[in-house]
């Protein structure tokens, strides 16, 4: 996402001065398409920029961009916005604006409700957490990225809505591969099936997005399963801080943990089918890998 979010901003005449990955080659390939440099340590990253976008996987990951000591981002930030993009617990972006703020610094929330295709083209929807007047600011760039941008509230309240959104997602997701998996052991031919989901009340965009490649085996990468299983749990522990128990999305939860448990993480979120087809059940590979 990030990749495609920099180039996208290159192209809208945006500098992107500097991009930073642990995953150096990405890193270079991206500074290559942007003309940025390749920041060899966070506060590079920080000491050349006015805005900075990370887009990272885990709180852990989220937490070490803006440690208190040591390289990072925070270093000499003062009049910088943080624009936070990753999934992560709502209490941590609370966080992070605490110490941006201890440095003179501003972050927002930017969580986003899209996915690769639409960070390239420039039609994000981006659910905005933090102080307005800090949007305002920063709101050309997001414009750029964006078709759509939603303000929810004070910092965490975008992260959690964010989280209700995945929960829902996740929910949908594992439910149209149980239905088309039984459907596929009734016998019944799932483009009929896929088409008459579509004109009733089993419509969803998940069955626009995942049905076909249900069907087709086609898990190419866009919402791993590894990061739906992690959202799933961010959520769940919401439901518990509010003494809510959601027993639909502990299971949709429990789903894509098999998944990362079976090996099968880093495909698509649509890869929860292989789970509810009796023909693919056994897979403990991901598709095109041999068994061991």
């Amino acid at each position: 996402m990030g990749s495609n979010m920099a180039i996208r901003l290159q192209e809208t005449g945006f500098s992107v001065v500097s991009v930073f990955d642990h995953r150096r080659e990405a890193a270079r390939e991206v500074a290559a398409r942007t003309g940025a440099v390749v920041a060899e340590t966070l506060a590079e990253v920080t000491a050349g920029s006015d805005v900075v976008f990370t887009v990272v996987g885990t709180d852990r990951e989220m937490d070490s961009l803006f440690r208190e000591s040591g390289d990072s981002l925070l270093q000499n930030a003062g009049g910088r916005i943080f624009v936070n993009c990753a999934t992560v617990s709502p209490g941590l972006h609370v966080e992070i604006e605490r110490r941006a703020q201890a440095r003179n610094a501003d972050s927002l929330e930017a969580s986003m409700a899209s996915s690769i295709p639409q960070a390239r083209s420039g039609t994000l929807y981006l659910m905005v957490g933090g102080k307005k007047e800090v949007l305002e600011r920063v709101r050309p760039v997001l414009d750029a990225l964006s078709a759509e941008i939603r303000y929810v509230g004070p910092a965490g309240q975008a992260a959690r809505l964010k989280a209700l959104v995945n929960m829902v997602m996740n929910i949908n997701t594992a439910g149209l591969a149980e239905g088309l998996g039984l459907a596929d052991a009734l016998g019944m031919d799932l483009s009929m099936v896929r088409e008459v989901f579509s004109r009733t009340g089993a419509a969803s965009r998940v069955l626009e997005t995942d049905g076909a490649d249900m069907q087709n085996r086609d898990h190419d990468v866009y919402f791993s399963a590894a990061h739906a299983a992690k959202d799933s749990r961010i959520a769940l522990d919401l439901a518990r801080e509010a003494g809510l128990s959601l027993p639909l999305a502990r299971a949709a939860a429990g789903q894509f943990d098999r998944m990362v448990e079976a090996g099968l993480g880093e495909i698509d979120k649509s890869g929860v089918s292989e789970l509810t087809f009796l023909t693919r059940r056994a897979r403990t590979s991901p598709p095109g890998h041999a068994n061991e």
